[in-house]
């Protein structure tokens, strides 16, 4: 069994935050996976699925960020498992948006969801890190991280992402990690339709370089007396 966490703040005024990022992960799976409903327990929702083989149990802390620990090692603890049977989907303004990275242990970075994590269950578990970017400064980071996604970033690159997270689940819940994250990469960067055209090659454009004239060579007093009478 494992349990799939995602990090995020209650409340419709928070369900479009960069923060939230981890909430619409584990919702898409619960929703393309055909999980139960979400029920209150725990000071979390859950819900019950299977991806492929295994059983996970996906958890929304409801406690916000900075005490999501609390619900996740209640959790934890119910179901008697481990540190290492927890993934927690969370938003990582170190990466660019729309870029995916796994990680197993590890520090918290400043995260105030995994800072509360550690206290509660340690640093033994694995992270998804879903990029949202960085404001440019660390004082910008708290009124960054809770404001909106762009509606164009929602749209385009956002819904990619959690559509590719869902897409590779099973291969997560698994522990295949390469095919998981290349689920991501098929959503977020597909391949290049056959049907498209190719990005012209700079040297190709350049017009070709007129061949050097050759110098003429010197005509003979004789030579030119003959030509005189040809």
């Amino acid at each position: 069994m494992k349990l799939f966490v995602g990090l995020g703040n209650p409340g419709a005024k928070y369900a479009r935050n960069r923060h939230n990022i981890g909430f619409m992960a584990v919702d898409e799976i619960a929703r393309s996976h055909g999980f139960s409903p979400w029920r209150a327990k725990f000071q979390a929702e859950l819900a019950d699925g299977t991806l492929g083989d295994e059983k996970v149990v996906l958890v929304k802390p409801q406690t916000f960020m900075n005490r999501s620990g609390q619900a996740v090692g209640e959790v934890m603890r119910f179901y008697k498992l481990e540190p290492t049977d927890i993934t927690v989907f969370h938003d990582e303004i170190d990466l660019a948006p729309a870029k995916c990275r796994l990680k197993d242990g590890g520090g918290h970075a400043g995260h105030n969801g995994l800072r509360s994590i550690h206290d509660h269950i340690g640093p033994h578990y694995s992270r998804v890190r879903i990029g949202v970017g960085h404001p440019g400064h660390k004082d910008r980071v708290p009124g960054y991280v809770l404001n909106d996604f762009p509606a164009a970033e929602l749209d385009g690159w956002v819904m990619d992402m959690v559509w590719g997270i869902s897409d590779g689940a099973p291969d997560l819940a698994r522990g295949d990690g390469p095919r998981f994250l290349n689920a991501v990469s098929l959503r977020t960067a597909p391949a290049r339709s056959s049907k498209s055209k190719p990005k012209p090659d700079p040297k190709a454009t350049l017009p070709e370089r007129p061949a050097k004239p050759q110098p003429e060579r010197p005509v003979s007093k004789l030579q030119q007396l003959m030509n005189k009478f040809r």
